[in-house]
């Protein structure tokens, strides 16, 4: 049994595969019209978001058995078509769910408290301490939109707060002692921090738009872990000026490649996103909400098990 691996990851995944018997292959470089030419060499194939595995990519790959995304989403994967041609497909939100949850309590906080503000204000010999007074999470209502493996680690986290903490998922029944499922009408009525951590969809895609962002009762702060695409950048912008949106925690930004791990394509930066940088009411960090050490070995860790427990079947 051949494996292509199309990304690197940690060692633990591909060591554990030839401990069981797989033959693996690095391959990191070529173009994926390159690899397509060889994929009917491979049983299976492990990739990050190098690039998107469509119709013509399967079609290529005649013995394919299974394909692991080394991370929480298959977005760019053609789904149906490869259960058309059942294919078994693999993804480890488990892995990394802690680190988002961990991530996202770190940047409300950082925007809270004025923290990047501040560390740069001292550091260009100011001090400022009234202009930098924080804000509490004490007596908010974080409201999380998606309730899966993200949502609840984020929840979790929440705990060691005094905060009321519910969400909106179109699963019914997902309540637990960390959070209260309700209704998107009653979100939007409570909410003083929003939350996202949906997959990108039909349903999700340039959902928070100035429609959606107006259907909010109170002025609210948002944060984004998920993907960029939940966000109508220019809608934000808008939100944020008028204080509609009181401030925004982006770990994704619109803009994003498929492959998450590239930016802009050109060096004309929107004017939506020269606001974003340019705003103390914004903290920003590069799509790496879930990319920590132990998130890296953990991944790779779960995608092995999975792999493991396919051909154990």
């Amino acid at each position: 049994m051949k494996i292509l691996f199309a990304n690197d990851n940690h060692p633990v995944l591909k060591n554990g595969l030839i401990k069981l018997g797989f033959t693996c292959i690095d391959d990191f470089t070529s173009s994926k019209e390159e690899i397509e030419k060889t994929m009917h060499k491979y049983d299976g194939v492990v990739i990050r978001s190098r690039f998107k595995i469509d119709k013509t990519f399967i079609d290529s790959a005649n013995n394919l058995k299974f394909i692991a995304r080394v991370g929480a989403g298959l977005e760019s994967i053609d789904i149906d078509y490869a259960k058309s041609k059942d294919i078994h497909l693999i993804s480890a939100p488990e892995g990394n769910r802690n680190a988002v949850g961990e991530h996202s309590l770190g940047m409300i906080l950082s925007l809270f408290n004025n923290m990047n503000k501040a560390d740069n204000e001292i550091r260009n010999g100011k001090w400022f301490r009234e202009p930098n007074r924080g804000i509490e999470l004490e007596g908010k209502t974080i409201g999380l939109i998606g309730y899966g493996n993200m949502g609840k680690a984020f929840a979790k986290k929440l705990k060691g707060f005094d905060v009321d903490v519910i969400f909106y998922d179109i699963k019914p029944n997902l309540s637990d002692k960390n959070a209260k499922q309700v209704t998107l009408q009653e979100l939007q009525k409570k909410v003083d921090i929003l939350s996202l951590h949906t997959p990108h969809t039909n349903l999700t895609n340039k959902m928070i738009n100035t429609k959606f962002i107006n259907e909010f009762e109170k002025s609210f702060y948002i944060i984004n872990t998920a993907r960029g695409t939940a966000i109508v950048t220019d809608d934000l912008v808008t939100a944020l000026k008028n204080n509609k949106i009181l401030g925004a925690c982006l770990d994704v930004l619109e803009y994003e490649k498929l492959s998450f791990e590239n930016f802009f394509t050109n060096n004309n930066l929107p004017s939506a996103f020269k606001y974003l940088i340019e705003s103390d009411k914004t903290i920003l960090s590069p799509h790496v909400a879930g990319w920590t050490v132990e998130s890296k070995y953990k991944l790779a860790k779960t995608i092995l098990d999975k792999i493991t427990l396919f051909y154990d079947k």
